[in-house]
């Protein structure tokens, strides 16, 4: 009996041991891509497109005159971009401060309020003969000032869907500045070193653009709480569509600042995650093996991988439980994986976050791991609950790139 349970131990975290280390690889792979140039699209546009800036917000009342303000700065022609707000459960002296800049403002009160049903209630509302394209922006996102004329050369290029890059807006508690760190590290592996290597970019939900009759029309099928970038990458990448990534296209959004949000946050993303790996990993499968659609299955793949804070320490720790149990030999597999995940995360980081700063923020990683590790047990329906994120950093308070 006691040799029938230690063989599946055994056998178990040999499994556990593929799963990690064939994830660790990967984030290697395309970390190691993301160190060479990514290739300029080369595009004729003689005219510009006509944007709809969109930008969705939930009682966002501290921030949005800033980031309507700033919205409004675009070195791109004034009669060729529109800022829309959708205005759901603002205050009425808000309303009121919105309505007299140049932007177009839905004020609406949903029962259920969520990003798609403020989206689509836009869509309805705008004729459909006036634009070209549409900017996804969120309630905090500031703009550098050249972002749309960098959508519109992408678009022009042959892309319905570009993402541009999104940093942090702040970097003022250790929580914030390890937040800005990952995002730097997903812009890396699974944008720039996806499309060095021809595949598509992904997605985050904000700082993206689409063709506007195309975007109108996948629309109008999508009604998501949690997990609005995934539905949109499965119908994309589904369809044989690419997406395309501005890595000097700048957008500025906030940082959570403390590890309640942080692990609130992470714990949302990774139910979507995997609601929407077990919603397209056999289509997906059976797309590469009939049509040949790699786009459709590497999507499905990065589904499947942990957040990196658990693969982190779940790496560290079997490696550790490994040697102290005495099997040699998996206690080398296990630092090749720790080592591999390290590695990718090294090359990710952008330099300007190797100071003394990032290294006090990185004694904050087993905070984050311990409150990760707890937010999977209640990981079941995260998505499918809106919750909101505030959000108060002010414009004036960034610090350009």
């Amino acid at each position: 009996m006691e040799s029938t349970l230690h063989l599946s131990g055994l056998i178990l975290e040999i499994i556990l041991l593929g799963y990690l280390g064939l994830t660790g690889l990967y984030l290697f792979f395309f970390a190691l891509a993301s160190l060479f140039p990514l290739k300029a699209e080369a595009a004729s546009e003689k005219s510009f497109a006509h944007f709809a800036v969109i930008i969705p917000g939930y009682s966002e009342d501290e921030v949005i005159l800033d980031v309507a303000r700033e919205a409004l700065t675009q070195q791109y022609p004034v009669d060729k971009y529109d800022v829309v707000i959708i205005a759901d459960h603002f205050q009425e002296h808000t309303l009121m401060k919105l309505r007299q800049m140049p932007v177009k403002v839905f004020d609406v009160k949903f029962d259920i309020s969520t990003k798609t049903r403020a989206i689509n209630h836009a869509l309805r509302n705008l004729p459909d003969d006036h634009y070209d394209a549409v900017c996804i922006l969120d309630a905090d996102n500031i703009m550098e000032s050249d972002f749309l004329f960098k959508l519109n050369h992408s678009l022009a290029a042959g892309y319905i869907a570009v993402q541009g890059h999104r940093i942090a807006k702040n970097i003022n508690t250790n929580f914030a500045l390890l937040d800005a760190i990952s995002e730097e590290i997903n812009n890396q592996i699974f944008r720039k070193g996806q499309r060095v290597l021809g595949l598509s970019s992904a997605l985050i939900g904000s700082a993206m653009a689409f063709e506007y009759r195309f975007f109108k029309s996948m629309m109008q099928e999508v009604e998501v709480v949690g997990g609005f970038d995934k539905e949109l990458e499965i119908r994309l990448l589904r369809d044989n569509n690419s997406i395309d990534y501005l890595p000097d296209a700048f957008v500025y959004d906030e940082k959570v600042q403390n590890v309640k949000v942080f692990s609130q946050q992470r714990r949302r993303w990774l139910s979507a995650q995997l609601h929407y790996f077990g919603m397209s990993f056999f289509p997906a499968t059976k797309a590469l093996f009939k049509n040949g659609n790699v786009e459709y299955f590497n999507k499905a793949v990065q589904y499947l991988q942990l957040p990196r804070i658990l693969l982190l320490g779940l790496t560290a720790i079997f490696a550790l439980s490994s040697g102290l149990l005495g099997f040699p030999i998996l206690t080398i597999w296990w630092l090749i994986a720790f080592a591999l995940v390290v590695t990718a995360l090294i090359l990710a980081v952008p330099l300007k976050f190797y100071r003394i700063e990032t290294l006090i923020a990185i004694l904050y990683l087993p905070i984050g791991f311990f409150y990760m590790f707890l937010s999977l047990l209640k990981i079941r329906g995260a998505n499918k609950k809106f919750i909101h994120t505030k959000h108060t950093y002010n414009a004036f308070q960034i610090k350009r790139k």
